[in-house]
Protein backbone atom coordinates (compact mmCIF):
# COMPACT_ATOMS: atom_id res chain seq x y z
CA UNK A 1 0.00 0.00 0.00
CA UNK A 2 2.67 2.44 0.16
CA UNK A 3 3.39 2.21 -3.30
CA UNK A 4 0.36 3.66 -3.87
CA UNK A 5 0.50 6.70 -1.70
CA UNK A 6 3.51 7.65 -3.17
CA UNK A 7 2.33 7.06 -6.88
CA UNK A 8 -0.99 8.90 -5.55
CA UNK A 9 -0.85 11.36 -8.48
CA UNK A 10 0.01 9.15 -10.81
CA UNK A 11 -3.06 6.38 -10.05
CA UNK A 12 -5.22 9.59 -9.83
CA UNK A 13 -4.30 10.27 -12.92
CA UNK A 14 -5.03 6.89 -14.72
CA UNK A 15 -8.30 6.87 -12.46
CA UNK A 16 -9.56 9.78 -14.33
CA UNK A 17 -8.76 8.78 -17.65
CA UNK A 18 -10.00 5.65 -16.96
CA UNK A 19 -13.83 6.89 -16.04
CA UNK A 20 -13.53 9.28 -19.16
CA UNK A 21 -12.45 6.92 -21.28
CA UNK A 22 -15.05 4.67 -19.76
CA UNK A 23 -18.70 7.21 -19.48
CA UNK A 24 -18.18 9.30 -22.65
CA UNK A 25 -18.81 5.97 -24.94
CA UNK A 26 -21.16 5.17 -22.40
CA UNK A 27 -23.11 8.78 -22.81
CA UNK A 28 -22.80 8.81 -26.27
CA UNK A 29 -24.49 5.09 -27.02
CA UNK A 30 -27.49 6.71 -25.02
CA UNK A 31 -27.75 9.49 -27.01
CA UNK A 32 -28.06 6.95 -30.21
CA UNK A 33 -30.04 4.39 -28.33
CA UNK A 34 -33.07 6.91 -27.32
CA UNK A 35 -33.87 7.55 -30.95
CA UNK A 36 -33.68 4.76 -32.13
CA UNK A 37 -35.17 3.39 -29.43
CA UNK A 38 -38.10 5.13 -30.00
CA UNK A 39 -38.12 4.64 -33.44
CA UNK A 40 -38.26 0.86 -33.26
CA UNK A 41 -41.23 1.29 -30.84
CA UNK A 42 -43.10 3.34 -33.46
CA UNK A 43 -42.23 1.30 -36.52
CA UNK A 44 -41.87 -2.33 -34.85
CA UNK A 45 -40.11 -3.63 -38.16
CA UNK A 46 -37.17 -1.87 -37.42
CA UNK A 47 -36.36 -3.20 -33.89
CA UNK A 48 -35.26 -6.69 -35.43
CA UNK A 49 -32.62 -5.66 -37.89
CA UNK A 50 -31.10 -2.97 -35.64
CA UNK A 51 -31.22 -5.46 -32.51
CA UNK A 52 -29.03 -7.86 -35.09
CA UNK A 53 -26.84 -4.97 -36.07
CA UNK A 54 -25.78 -4.19 -32.67
CA UNK A 55 -25.71 -7.56 -31.50
CA UNK A 56 -23.00 -8.59 -34.40
CA UNK A 57 -21.12 -5.71 -33.23
CA UNK A 58 -20.98 -6.58 -29.59
CA UNK A 59 -19.67 -9.77 -30.61
CA UNK A 60 -16.60 -8.65 -32.37
CA UNK A 61 -13.33 -8.59 -30.10
CA UNK A 62 -12.19 -5.19 -29.16
CA UNK A 63 -8.86 -5.68 -29.93
CA UNK A 64 -9.92 -6.61 -33.66
CA UNK A 65 -11.72 -3.22 -33.57
CA UNK A 66 -8.53 -1.87 -32.36
CA UNK A 67 -6.56 -3.13 -35.32
CA UNK A 68 -9.03 -2.10 -37.86
CA UNK A 69 -9.46 1.19 -36.49
CA UNK A 70 -5.95 2.50 -35.94
CA UNK A 71 -5.40 2.89 -39.34
CA UNK A 72 -7.98 5.39 -39.05
CA UNK A 73 -7.96 7.03 -36.16
CA UNK A 74 -4.65 6.53 -34.99
CA UNK A 75 -3.11 5.42 -31.57
CA UNK A 76 -5.49 7.73 -29.85
CA UNK A 77 -8.72 8.04 -27.49
CA UNK A 78 -10.80 7.48 -30.23
CA UNK A 79 -9.86 4.09 -31.04
CA UNK A 80 -10.52 2.70 -27.21
CA UNK A 81 -13.97 4.70 -27.12
CA UNK A 82 -15.39 3.68 -30.81
CA UNK A 83 -15.42 0.24 -29.67
CA UNK A 84 -17.08 0.97 -26.59
CA UNK A 85 -19.29 3.68 -27.55
CA UNK A 86 -20.95 0.09 -29.68
CA UNK A 87 -20.75 -1.96 -27.20
CA UNK A 88 -22.89 0.41 -25.04
CA UNK A 89 -25.25 0.74 -27.84
CA UNK A 90 -25.71 -2.77 -27.86
CA UNK A 91 -26.73 -2.73 -24.19
CA UNK A 92 -28.82 0.29 -24.03
CA UNK A 93 -30.52 -0.03 -27.47
CA UNK A 94 -32.87 -2.94 -25.85
CA UNK A 95 -33.26 -1.59 -22.76
CA UNK A 96 -34.82 1.92 -24.40
CA UNK A 97 -37.17 -0.52 -26.31
CA UNK A 98 -38.16 -2.29 -23.51
CA UNK A 99 -38.55 0.73 -21.21
CA UNK A 100 -41.24 2.15 -23.68
CA UNK A 101 -42.55 -0.89 -24.22
CA UNK A 102 -43.52 -0.89 -20.05
CA UNK A 103 -45.39 2.16 -20.40
CA UNK A 104 -49.26 0.84 -20.07
CA UNK A 105 -51.52 1.19 -22.74
CA UNK A 106 -54.25 2.77 -20.36
CA UNK A 107 -51.56 5.56 -19.51
CA UNK A 108 -50.94 6.37 -23.28
CA UNK A 109 -55.19 6.40 -23.95
CA UNK A 110 -55.22 9.04 -20.69
CA UNK A 111 -52.26 11.04 -22.13
CA UNK A 112 -53.99 11.19 -25.29
CA UNK A 113 -57.66 11.94 -24.13
CA UNK A 114 -55.82 14.50 -22.03
CA UNK A 115 -55.14 16.59 -25.16
CA UNK A 116 -51.25 15.85 -24.93
CA UNK A 117 -49.29 15.51 -28.37
CA UNK A 118 -46.92 13.18 -29.67
CA UNK A 119 -43.70 14.73 -28.65
CA UNK A 120 -45.34 15.80 -24.98
CA UNK A 121 -46.83 12.20 -24.61
CA UNK A 122 -43.52 11.17 -24.49
CA UNK A 123 -41.03 13.50 -22.95
CA UNK A 124 -43.58 13.77 -19.71
CA UNK A 125 -45.31 10.72 -19.80
CA UNK A 126 -43.58 7.36 -21.77
CA UNK A 127 -39.77 8.52 -21.13
CA UNK A 128 -39.81 9.09 -17.72
CA UNK A 129 -42.29 5.72 -17.16
CA UNK A 130 -39.08 3.80 -18.97
CA UNK A 131 -36.41 5.85 -16.86
CA UNK A 132 -35.72 2.36 -14.66
CA UNK A 133 -35.47 0.05 -17.16
CA UNK A 134 -32.82 2.57 -19.23
CA UNK A 135 -30.80 3.28 -16.20
CA UNK A 136 -30.61 -0.82 -15.69
CA UNK A 137 -29.22 -1.05 -18.81
CA UNK A 138 -27.23 2.18 -18.39
CA UNK A 139 -26.00 0.44 -15.04
CA UNK A 140 -24.69 -2.67 -17.23
CA UNK A 141 -23.62 -0.74 -19.79
CA UNK A 142 -21.51 1.70 -17.22
CA UNK A 143 -19.56 -0.80 -15.44
CA UNK A 144 -18.50 -3.20 -18.48
CA UNK A 145 -17.48 -0.10 -19.96
CA UNK A 146 -15.16 0.69 -16.93
CA UNK A 147 -13.78 -3.06 -16.98
CA UNK A 148 -12.93 -3.17 -20.87
CA UNK A 149 -11.07 -0.34 -20.88
CA UNK A 150 -8.30 -2.03 -19.36
CA UNK A 151 -7.88 -3.81 -22.65
CA UNK A 152 -7.10 -0.75 -24.35
CA UNK A 153 -3.64 -0.75 -22.68
CA UNK A 154 -2.70 -3.64 -25.11
CA UNK A 155 -2.18 -0.02 -27.54
CA UNK A 156 -0.77 2.11 -24.74
CA UNK A 157 -4.51 3.91 -24.21
CA UNK A 158 -5.83 2.35 -20.81
CA UNK A 159 -6.57 4.29 -18.38
CA UNK A 160 -5.84 1.44 -15.57
CA UNK A 161 -5.25 -1.20 -17.61
CA UNK A 162 -1.59 0.37 -17.26
CA UNK A 163 -1.28 -1.15 -14.05
CA UNK A 164 -2.05 -4.25 -15.50
CA UNK A 165 0.58 -4.00 -18.81
CA UNK A 166 2.87 -2.04 -16.47
CA UNK A 167 2.52 -5.03 -13.58
CA UNK A 168 2.84 -8.02 -15.58
CA UNK A 169 6.12 -6.67 -17.43
CA UNK A 170 7.40 -5.96 -13.66
CA UNK A 171 6.34 -8.65 -12.45
CA UNK A 172 4.75 -6.31 -9.50
CA UNK A 173 1.63 -7.87 -8.63
CA UNK A 174 0.93 -4.91 -5.87
CA UNK A 175 0.50 -2.72 -9.20
CA UNK A 176 -1.57 -4.96 -10.58
CA UNK A 177 -3.92 -5.58 -7.60
CA UNK A 178 -3.94 -1.67 -7.00
CA UNK A 179 -5.61 -1.50 -10.60
CA UNK A 180 -8.27 -3.88 -10.08
CA UNK A 181 -9.36 -2.26 -6.74
CA UNK A 182 -9.31 0.93 -8.13
CA UNK A 183 -11.29 -0.08 -11.05
CA UNK A 184 -14.24 -1.90 -8.74
CA UNK A 185 -14.34 1.41 -6.79
CA UNK A 186 -14.63 3.38 -9.83
CA UNK A 187 -17.53 0.72 -11.21
CA UNK A 188 -19.27 0.78 -7.57
CA UNK A 189 -19.24 4.83 -7.33
CA UNK A 190 -20.77 4.83 -10.89
CA UNK A 191 -23.68 2.32 -9.86
CA UNK A 192 -24.34 4.32 -7.23
CA UNK A 193 -24.59 7.35 -8.58
CA UNK A 194 -27.04 5.88 -11.41
CA UNK A 195 -29.46 4.42 -8.74
CA UNK A 196 -29.01 7.76 -7.22
CA UNK A 197 -29.88 9.35 -10.42
CA UNK A 198 -33.23 6.50 -10.97
CA UNK A 199 -34.32 7.48 -7.36
CA UNK A 200 -34.27 11.43 -8.39
CA UNK A 201 -36.01 10.89 -11.63
CA UNK A 202 -38.60 8.49 -10.26
CA UNK A 203 -40.05 9.96 -7.00
CA UNK A 204 -42.99 8.14 -7.42
CA UNK A 205 -41.26 4.68 -6.96
CA UNK A 206 -40.70 5.06 -3.54
CA UNK A 207 -44.35 6.73 -2.56
CA UNK A 208 -45.51 3.26 -4.50
CA UNK A 209 -43.32 0.61 -2.53
CA UNK A 210 -43.74 2.89 0.47
CA UNK A 211 -47.82 2.31 -0.19
CA UNK A 212 -47.33 -1.34 -0.68
CA UNK A 213 -44.78 -1.47 2.60
CA UNK A 214 -47.97 0.10 4.43
CA UNK A 215 -50.84 -2.06 2.86
CA UNK A 216 -48.69 -5.39 3.16
CA UNK A 217 -48.33 -4.04 7.23
CA UNK A 218 -52.37 -3.66 7.79
CA UNK A 219 -52.67 -6.60 6.01
CA UNK A 220 -50.56 -8.81 8.91
CA UNK A 221 -52.35 -6.57 11.31
CA UNK A 222 -55.77 -7.72 10.23
CA UNK A 223 -54.46 -11.67 9.80
CA UNK A 224 -53.53 -11.43 13.26
CA UNK A 225 -56.64 -9.38 15.04
CA UNK A 226 -58.74 -11.59 13.26
CA UNK A 227 -56.79 -14.55 14.47
CA UNK A 228 -56.47 -13.00 17.87
CA UNK A 229 -60.62 -12.71 17.89
CA UNK A 230 -60.92 -16.62 17.09
CA UNK A 231 -58.98 -17.79 19.79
Amino acid sequence: MSWAFSNASMLAHLLGQNAYLALVPVLAGLVVSLPLGILSVRWGWLYPPVLSITSVLYAVPGLALFVVLIDYTGLTDLTVMIPLGIYSLAVLFPSVVEGLRSVPDPVRQAAVAMGFGTWRRLVTVELPIATPVVIAGLRVAAVSSISLVSVGALIGIGGLGYLFTDGEQRNFTTEIVVGIVLIIVLALITDTVLVLARRVLTPWQRTDRHARRLASRRAALAVTAREASQT
